[in-house]
């Protein structure tokens, strides 16, 4: 499935947290799988910087990583708005509201008491670990 708009995306330096060596896939002493972090919400963690949402209170998600930093302030691709694929922290289905939980990963919110911390709407369902769509509704 693909969605016909453009994702809009900003660049910031990646901090510790952030940071995964995954070396080239197929290669010796790379990663697998070569994911890194990519496809989980991040935050602001200092100036032009972010670093992996942990769920911690008042923490506000900024978007989606797109990249792979391998080195401590890599600069790395952000997902702002539009829709971005995102790991699945559990069971996600098409529709529902979603936040990040502590691993950065998208879980699905409870509408009555986590309405302050949505950040997107599910466009496709998927199990726990699985990549799905996720229309991006940042505040």
């Amino acid at each position: 499935m693909s969605y016909d708009e453009a994702l809009r995306t900003i660049s910031l330096d990646a901090d510790a947290s952030l940071v995964v060596w995954t070396g080239v896939p197929g290669q010796p002493g790379s990663a697998s799988p070569n994911t890194g972090h990519m496809f989980k919400f991040v935050k602001v963690t200092g100036a032009h910087t972010a670093g992996l949402s942990t769920a911690a209170a008042n923490e506000v998600t900024i978007g989606v990583l797109q990249s792979k930093p391998q080195v401590l302030g890599m600069s790395c691709t952000v997902a702002i708005s539009g829709v971005s694929n995102v790991v699945a922290g559990g069971n996600v289905a098409a529709g529902d509201r979603i936040k990040a939980n502590a691993s950065g990963q998208g879980v699905t919110a409870t509408p009555a008491t986590d309405d302050d911390v949505t950040v997107g709407i599910a466009l496709g369902s998927a199990a726990s670990g699985q990549l799905f769509p996720c229309l991006l509704r940042l505040r």
